[in-house]
């Protein structure tokens, strides 16, 4: 495939396109008076042809992507090609497509994955099953897609992955969803941010664009072959066109909840067993359940009850069940009044402990009372912070959701339990003296991080407190209080930071230190600190006007940090956001800065020091029972020689201290392993001497955790 280079954007004006004209198009950001959301559809223009080049036209089908306000896209098909109509969101994780694309909260959904290349790793075994969970797909999260349509950047022919069965277009097509490739979803995510979901269609045309030469293709999409416009309507009357179908209009958790009660137990051996003898059973109302939320209760030892969703659980004898759940799912909660009825009641005369998920806490929230909001795009991805109110910790969370509880409309007993760190919006409701509590979040993740997974522990142990105490026992919320937290680790009081920047950059370098730096300063900034940057490149986006406070373009040297410090008298300083050459400047003036009176933010010293030096990190490694390549350090050549010579050839000489790859290279025997010292010595007093590992792969991990544990 071709690299994708955005060609000058369409306009109606168009003249003609041949098979050698470059496909592309960058479409500009709406206007920050975007007309509202809920306006009547526009006639749409004709679409802006793909963000991508083609190296064949013939082979592909291209399709148009419609919004309702009017505004087209033309793509390359990679799925079943039937036109379709729904609502259309914006999702930004990064992986999990699999996961994604079979959760039944997206039912009806024109998913727009903001991460620009998908379907790189396949789709794993459709027939694989569950070892406990004899009838569910080990790695789906149901047994079907239930996105109405996908939306990508680029689409990766070719995958490579050691669970992957089949392409991504394959699964695709095997379950009848349309997906289009080549569309500008930075453009696109932007104006649903900027003016809200919107209902969109993939129209396919009623003559197969991969059948004829690109000419024919443009003239079949509206595009003239003369300079004269062509109208909206002629191109839209060469497509199968439907109708706007609004998904949350419809009750979405009827189409995807379970017919039938369904019971899923436990490997006897992990079965928590109650003091009558019986195991725990939780009743789980299906109104949209992902499959690893039985996963998240089965593997605990719990046996579930799952019910559909209209099934009248406030009829279950009491000693039956143990808890209930409320699974996550589709739409608006207020389309199954059906079920807020069912747990009104069942809140009222509480017996029961009750956990919600997702859709599970709206309906929660709205059966005690409460309301909720259809949010302007929602929250769709796997990195979305939530704060804990009780404990002050912040978690990353797996997130999809269209509506929201409004806060300011919980009743008497209940408070919030998670918030939203970006927007402020809930994530959480308990019960002040009762067992109920629910997250707007997905705990069970998959896709995502698992940090919040430990609330199926909190709701099971939440039952056991019930059964052994014979009374309803308030959740109880692991991670101690706000204050108490606060109290272990008391924020640290400065004014004015020094912040050490990346330091020269040379075209073809990476510059994550530029970037990290950028983010640093703008948080600081956002706490009202001062900050004081030194960065000898007037070329980064640290050093652009408005950023930091002041900024001093000087070597990040000891020397001139030394005099900065000094003569601007800050509090605090970073070291972590320049690089090889900050840290280097970190660990030369570490018994100094406790005389400037400069405290060591971040990260400190002591720790840059043991990963820096080898032998340290490796002992720390070992420490934990990991294990770490055979490694030494050596300040001339011949300690170098003695080392490898201990270690082994192949072997890699590294330098220390220096910024990634400068001197470094593989020696096989002693001659090129002297050249290889004599560069590296060149650049850095200390080389390191590795094993060699190549023909492995390499998987770097950034770790960050703050004082608080988060």
């Amino acid at each position: 495939m071709s690299s994708n280079i955005p060609a000058p954007p369409v306009t109606s004006s168009m003249g003609t396109i041949s098979a050698s004209t470059l496909i592309g198009s960058q479409i500009p950001a709406p206007a920050a008076n975007a007309t509202p959301i809920s306006r009547s559809p526009r006639s749409p223009t004709a679409p802006h042809r793909p963000a991508i080049a083609l190296e064949n036209p013939k082979d592909v089908t291209t399709a148009a992507f419609v919004l309702k306000d009017g505004t087209s896209y033309q793509g390359i098909s990679f799925g079943a090609e039937k036109s379709i109509s729904g609502e259309c969101v914006f999702q930004t994780g990064m992986v999990g497509y699999p996961e994604s694309m079979t959760d039944p909260s997206y039912e009806g959904q024109i998913l727009v994955v903001t991460f620009p290349l998908v379907g790189n790793y396949g789709v794993p075994s459709r027939t694989e099953m569950d070892e406990y969970l004899k009838d569910i797909p080990l790695r789906f999260e149901s047994s079907r897609i239930h996105i109405a349509g996908l939306i990508v950047a680029e689409y990766s022919q070719d995958y490579s992955h050691y669970l992957a069965d089949s392409s991504l277009a394959t699964w695709l097509k095997e379950n009848d969803v349309p997906a289009l490739y080549g569309i500008d979803t930075r453009a696109l995510t932007k104006k649903i941010r900027s003016e809200g979901v919107l209902l969109g269609k993939i129209l396919f045309p009623k003559t197969s664009i991969g059948s004829s030469a690109l000419e024919s293709a443009a003239s079949a999409l509206g595009f003239s072959s003369s300079a004269e416009t062509t109208s909206a309507d002629r191109w839209a009357r060469d497509y199968h066109n439907v109708d706007w179908v609004d998904p949350n209009e419809r009750n979405l958790v009827a189409e995807v909840s379970i017919k039938e009660p369904m019971i899923y137990s436990p490997d006897p051996s992990k079965a928590i067993k109650l003091p009558s003898g019986r195991t725990m059973r939780v009743i789980a109302v299906d109104i949209g359940m992902k499959y690893n939320q039985i996963r998240c209760f089965v593997y605990r030892g719990v046996e579930l009850k799952i019910v559909p969703w209209d099934y009248d659980f406030t009829a279950e004898p009491e000693d039956s069940y143990d808890g209930l759940f409320l699974s996550n799912g589709p739409g608006d909660p207020t389309t199954i009044d059906l079920t807020v009825q069912r747990v009104r009641k069942y809140l009222e005369s509480i017996k029961k402990p009750i956990f919600g998920i997702c859709l599970g806490h709206q309906v929660m929230a709205l059966a005690a009372g409460a309301k909720t909001i259809k949010m302007k795009y929602g929250n769709r991805g796997h990195n979305i912070p939530c704060t804990s109110l009780i404990s002050g910790r912040c978690y990353i969370t797996s997130q999809n959701h269209g509506y929201a509880v409004d806060a300011s409309s919980l009743p008497e007993g209940y408070q919030e339990l998670f918030v939203n760190a970006n927007d402020g919006s809930n994530e959480g409701t308990i019960h002040k003296s009762l067992p109920i509590f629910s997250v707007q979040f997905h705990p069970e993740s998959t896709p995502g991080p698992r940090d919040t997974e430990f609330l199926f522990d909190v709701f099971i142990q939440n039952i056991q407190d019930c059964v052994n105490s014979k009374s309803l026992v308030p959740v109880k919320m692991p991670g101690g209080t706000k204050a108490e937290n606060v109290a272990k680790n008391p924020r640290v009081s400065v004014d004015k930071v020094l912040v050490l920047g990346s330091g020269g950059l040379s075209i073809g370098q990476a510059g994550e230190f530029d970037y990290s730096g950028s983010q640093a300063i703008k948080a600081l900034k956002e706490e009202g600190i001062y900050t004081v940057l030194i960065n000898p490149n007037i070329a980064t986006i640290q050093t652009s006007k408005g950023l930091a406070d002041k900024v001093y373009f000087l070597p990040v040297t000891p020397e001139f940090v030394r005099k900065v410090i000094e003569y601007e008298k800050p509090d605090g300083i970073y070291v972590t956001f320049g690089g090889q050459t900050a840290l280097g400047v970190g660990i030369a003036m570490k018994d100094e800065f406790e005389k400037l009176g400069v405290k060591v933010l971040g990260t400190q010293i002591d720790t840059v020091i043991t990963t820096e030096d080898r032998d340290l990190f490796a002992q720390a490694l070992y420490e934990i029972d990991e294990k770490c390549a055979q490694s030494s350090s050596a300040v001339t050549v011949d300690e170098a020689l003695v080392a490898a010579k201990e270690i082994g050839y192949p072997v890699i000489c590294r330098a220390a201290f220096a910024l990634g790859g400068l001197g470094s290279g593989f020696a096989d025997n002693e001659k090129e392993l002297v050249d290889l010292c004599n560069k590296a010595f060149a650049v850095s007093p200390q080389v390191l001497i590795e094993k060699s590992m190549k023909g492995w792969k390499e998987i770097e991990y950034e770790v960050v955790r703050d004082c608080q544990d988060n």
